[in-house]
């Protein structure tokens, strides 16, 4: 019985071994975003930019904001795909050390949790240093943000973006494989240059919008869910259940009241973003000064999020494998 469970884990180890998504995430874990390394998404936000300079203006904007959304999305699958094919005819090798690579550039955790450490340090600096730090990672107006709502908008940042830097990536690629999860990075990025309720971007980017909403539904969910498990709260999926819904945006709400009740804390409250004044609702009930305990706590979570995450989906490729 012993020598049988060692060869299952010697063949679980070896499984692991050949999965570039391990690769991937290691990678992340070790570097972030270098800002030295040319990064696609920078690629995407040009291609995003050029597209809505030519195409938002005159009739018919949603027909021409969702005609470039749809072609994106698929040009980055369908290319991602190529890529991948032409490398596997060329050697397996260099088709695996793509994935790891492409993998790497579409996990965010390392770089986001670094972001909102900054943002802690900065403030404890100067609160124009902390506004300063916090407006890198935020799309509202940070100018006159007391010290409680900059660290209240790093915390949402880090619960929202955990689920679309992180655990929605990774929902993706275990649908459709690498090309889905670089496809759903362009769904992102074109939410957040264009899936705003402005004057300029609200029939653009409508569509946009509606992609991502879709993109993360399961997604946001999920990581709010494994949110109060790793935090050992399962108690607070029906405070989730209750606050997640009153978001402005129906998938955000979610992780960020994850959070919230694992701090015992009150997230939300309106915010001006590109100068147009927005109501957003309050997600939990107790505004508590936050510290940065606080911060180091949200980060553990994060962290331990994350690490289940890439755990199930390892498992889930070693039972398929002898499957």
């Amino acid at each position: 019985m012993t020598e049988q469970f060692s060869l299952i884990l010697l063949g679980a180890a070896q499984v692991v071994a050949t999965t570039p998504l391990f690769y991937g995430w290691i990678l992340d874990r070790l570097l972030g975003d270098p800002s030295w390394l040319p990064h696609p998404i920078v690629l995407f936000g040009k291609a995003i930019a050029k597209g809505e300079h030519w195409l938002n203006k005159g009739d018919h904007r949603i027909v021409k904001g969702a005609i470039m959304s749809i072609f994106l999305i698929l040009l980055v699958y369908a290319s991602t795909a190529l890529l991948l094919w032409v490398t596997h005819l060329v050697h397996p090798l260099m088709a695996f050390i793509v994935q790891v690579v492409l993998i790497f550039f579409c996990l965010a955790g390392t770089t986001l949790i670094k972001e909102v450490r900054n943002v802690f340090l900065a403030l404890d600096q100067s609160l124009e240093q902390g506004r300063q730090q916090v407006a890198r990672i935020v799309g509202r107006d940070t100018s006159q943000l007391s010290a409680q709502e900059v660290r209240k908008a790093a915390l949402e940042t880090l619960a929202e973006n955990l689920s679309d830097g992180v655990i929605a990536p990774l929902f993706w690629y275990a649908l459709l494989g690498v090309p889905g999860m670089m496809a759903y990075k362009m769904v992102n990025t074109l939410d957040s240059m264009i899936g705003y309720h402005t004057e300029r971007y609200l029939l653009f980017g409508r569509i946009a919008a509606k992609i991502d909403d879709i993109a993360n539904y399961l997604p946001a969910r999920i990581t709010a869910l494994l949110m109060v498990l790793v935090a050992g709260r399962p108690s607070l999926i029906s405070f989730v259940a209750k606050f997640g819904p009153q978001h402005a945006s129906p998938n955000s709400g979610y992780p960020e009241a994850a959070l919230a009740g694992i701090l015992n804390c009150r997230f939300g409250g309106s915010h001006y973003y590109f100068g147009q004044y927005f109501y957003k609702p309050y997600i939990g009930t107790n505004e508590r000064t936050l510290s940065t305990a606080d911060m180091h706590t949200a980060v553990a979570i994060n962290r331990r999020t994350e690490t289940l995450t890439i755990f199930l989906l390892l498992l889930a490729t070693v039972l398929l494998r002898y499957i």
